[in-house]
């Protein structure tokens, strides 16, 4: 009886595991515009979702199930974010600031690739450079790393575009050409 309560527990729990999973994906893929993966992936979700709470509404009076679902639920989350994080799918625009003018930091980026335009700026104490650059989500990372090393001391601010049109850059993109 224990054994197959176990069983039952551990079943619950994976089933939200994977159910929360797949919601956390879904609602990421929705909001960057993917719609159509995103329906597809709804299906298997609703049927896993189903399923799981078929088993802990039919079992009730065991306690150790609703905590499974709960606990699963809560794993979920944080599985399914990590997933969208090695997924990284989209763009993100980085606004950096620096005080480096005898270096040619936008040739620097554009040579690894990086979508870059800058232009001169006046900040507080003084002439700065200031530079937008795109890049796919995934190489991030890469991203603020080589910036710090060309410029220990530039001034960042990320966000993710909601539209991106035009350019001789998101065409590379689109046709996998950018060397990475």
């Amino acid at each position: 009886m224990l054994e197959n309560s176990l069983v039952m527990v551990a079943i619950i729990f994976i089933i939200n595991v994977v159910y929360v999973s797949f919601f956390t994906i879904r609602m990421i893929l929705t909001l960057k515009g993917y719609r159509y993966v995103a329906a597809v992936v709804s299906m298997i979700e609703i049927v896993i979702y189903v399923v799981g709470l078929g088993l802990v509404l039919d079992n009730l009076n065991q306690i150790q199930n609703l905590i499974a679902y709960a606990v699963g639920y809560g794993t979920g989350v944080i599985v399914g974010t990590k997933i969208e994080e090695k997924l990284a799918l989209g763009y993100i625009t980085v606004n950096v600031i620096t005080k480096e003018y005898d270096r040619d930091l936008p040739k620097q980026l554009r040579d690894k690739g990086y979508g870059v335009t800058s232009w001169a700026a006046h900040g507080l104490e003084g002439e700065r450079m200031a530079m937008q650059v795109l890049t796919p989500r995934k190489y991030e990372l890469k991203l603020y790393q080589l910036i710090k090393e060309l410029d220990p001391k530039a001034f960042i601010i990320a966000y993710e575009p909601k539209t991106i049109y035009g350019g001789f850059w998101v065409k590379s993109v689109k046709k996998g050409k950018l060397p990475h």
